[in-house]
C-alpha cells in the first residue's frame, strides 16, 4: 500500500467516502419520510380521531405500512452499500483504503452532528411547550417542524452511521483481499477481470442507489387535484 494525498486514487478515494456517508444520510431520511407520510395519509383518509377506542385493524395498518417502507429502504441501501463496497475493493486497494479511512472520518463526524442537531430540535419543542407555556402559538409550530425532522436525524441516520462503517470495513477487507489474490493470479494468465467485476459491481450500486431516491419519493399533490376537481 502507498497512501499519498498527490496521489489520485487516493485523493479519489477520499471522495468517495465521503460521498457515501451524505448518500445514506439522504437515502436513510427520505424511507423515513416517505414512510411516515404514506402513514398519515392513511390516517387521515380511514381513521376516525374522534372514537373513544383505537381500531385494531386500522393500527396493525398504519404499522404495516412503516415496517414496509422500513424495510424498501433498508433493502435499497443494503444493496446499493455492498455494490459499492465490492466494486471499490476490485479496482484499487490504494482506492479502497483511503475510502474506508474516509467512510470512517466522514461517518464519525456526520454521527455527531446529527445526533446534537436532533437533540437540539426536540429540546426546543419541549422548551417552548413546557418552559415557555406556548403551545399552539407559532413559535410552538415552527418547532413541531424542527422535531419532525429532528426525529430521523438523531433516531434514524446517525445511530445507524455506525453499523455501516463497521460493515463497509469488515466486509470491504474481506473482498479486497480476493481482489489482490485474483490480480496475483491473473499475472501468469495475463487476463485481469478484477476491473470489470468492480464496473459491473458499481453499475448495480447505481441502480439501487437510484431506487433509494426515486423509488422512495413522495408523489406530486397535482394528478389528485385534477381527479377532484372533475
Amino acid at each position: 500500500l502507498h497512501l499519498s494525498l498527490t496521489d489520485a486514487p487516493v485523493l479519489l478515494g477520499f471522495i468517495c467516502g465521503g460521498a457515501v456517508i451524505f448518500w445514506f444520510s439522504g437515502a436513510s431520511r427520505q424511507a423515513v419520510t416517505t414512510g411516515a407520510y404514506r402513514a398519515v395519509e392513511f390516517i387521515k383518509k380511514n381513521m376516525r380521531l374522534d372514537k373513544k377506542e383505537a381500531d385494531i385493524e386500522d393500527s396493525r395498518t398504519v404499522v404495516r405500512i412503516c415496517t414496509e417502507y422500513a424495510q424498501s429502504g433498508m433493502w435499497n441501501i443494503f444493496v446499493a452499500l455492498m455494490s459499492i463496497t465490492l466494486a471499490f475493493a476490485f479496482f484499487d486497494p490504494n482506492f479502497f483504503v483511503a475510502y474506508l479511512v474516509s467512510i470512517a472520518v466522514f461517518g464519525l463526524f456526520q454521527a455527531i452532528y446529527m445526533a446534537n442537531a436532533g437533540g437540539a430540535w426536540d429540546n426546543a419543542k419541549k422548551l417552548v411547550e413546557v418552559d415557555f407555556k406556548e403551545k399552539g402559538t407559532d413559535v410552538h409550530a415552527a418547532t413541531v417542524i424542527g422535531d419532525t425532522v429532528g426525529d430521523p436525524f438523531k433516531d434514524t441516520t446517525s445511530v445507524a452511521m455506525n453499523p455501516i462503517i463497521k460493515f463497509s470495513t469488515l466486509f470491504g477487507l474481506l473482498a479486497v483481499e480476493i481482489a489482490v489474490e485474483m490480480k496475483k493470479a491473473a499475472e501468469g494468465l495475463h487476463t485481469d477481470y478484477t476491473p470489470f467485476i468492480g464496473v459491473a459491481f458499481f453499475f448495480i450500486a447505481l441502480v439501487f442507489v437510484w431506487r433509494s431516491f426515486y423509488k422512495m419519493r413522495i408523489p406530486p399533490r397535482e394528478p389528485a387535484k385534477a381527479a377532484a376537481k372533475h
